[in-house]
């Protein structure tokens, strides 16, 4: 069986893109063809996969947006279409789990049984408990929020602890005590530049899931001199709604095409 780093390491290499593509479906941003659609969410989403699928390393479907549809049958489907269709390609269920104990346990089920996820984002607060669950499932990756994008993730990230900020605990513990399985990655914010070079220095080859380009008006520049590593490769830059929203017309899949694979270009511009 090849693991989570295995896959994403050889896409790196494979497709010569960092490039993730966040797939948040909002049916009300669909084009006027897919309106009333049962399967509405799969078909946009499959389109924006296939269109994307040559400028990506990865995709990272955020269960929310599928969720708050009932739309989990079509997620399922979904992920098995970026497997079938683009082998290789590792998808991130975007679900940012936070649990214990058994109900973590039914999370990572859902996640790496149920939706046939690769790796999954998941919420460190609880400490190693919130941890520990997902690591019983041999091969997936486990990605934990560190440095978010977010203003207000300062609020509890910024706190002092032992004289350094809480995020910067949280990698020193996700490298050297939590990784029993090599597995683990870590969100760092792409608007927050400085700490994701901090971060790097932290935890060495570790994979980066860097949200925040794009829409949240991250710098690529800044984020990829940050949070590259030795062989210019270590992260997985995300961008989601300035590549699916590229245009709401019926050239929707061509449009977002065309923004992967400019936002590829710029990233591997400074590389």
């Amino acid at each position: 069986m090849t693991s989570f780093t295995q896959t994403l390491g050889a896409a790196w290499q494979r497709t010569g893109s960092l490039l993730c593509v966040g797939l948040d479906p909002e049916p009300a941003k669909f084009p006027a063809a897919l309106a009333g659609r049962s399967d509405a969410i799969f078909e946009f989403c499959s389109d924006i996969v296939d269109a994307t699928a040559p400028y990506a390393c990865s995709f990272k479907p955020q269960i929310a947006y599928f969720a708050a549809h009932r739309a989990e049958d079509q997620l399922e489907a979904l992920i098995a279409h970026i497997h079938e269709k683009h082998p290789g390609l590792p998808v991130i269920l975007d679900a940012k789990r936070g649990d214990i104990g058994s109900t973590a346990e039914q999370y990572a089920r859902e996640a790496f049984e149920r939706f046939k996820a690769d790796a999954v984002t998941v919420n460190p607060y609880m400490g190693f408990d919130s941890i520990e669950p997902w690591l019983a499932h041999e091969g997936k990756g486990v990605i934990v929020l560190c440095r978010t994008s977010n203003p207000g993730g300062s609020d509890l990230q910024f706190l002092t602890v032992d004289g350094k900020p809480l995020y910067q605990i949280v990698a020193s513990l996700a490298a050297q005590k939590w990784n029993a399985s090599g597995e683990l990655g870590l969100v760092v914010g792409a608007t927050f530049p400085k700490e994701i070079e901090t971060v790097r220095a932290l935890v060495g080859e570790m994979p980066l899931l860097i949200p925040g380009i794009g829409a949240q008006g991250g710098d690529v520049e800044a984020t990829v001199k940050a949070g590259r590593t030795a062989n210019g490769t270590g992260m997985l830059i995300n961008s989601s709604r300035a590549i699916i929203y590229a245009s709401k017309g019926e050239d929707y899949a061509q449009a977002a095409a065309k923004a992967a694979q400019d936002t590829r270009d710029k990233i591997n511009a400074y590389r």
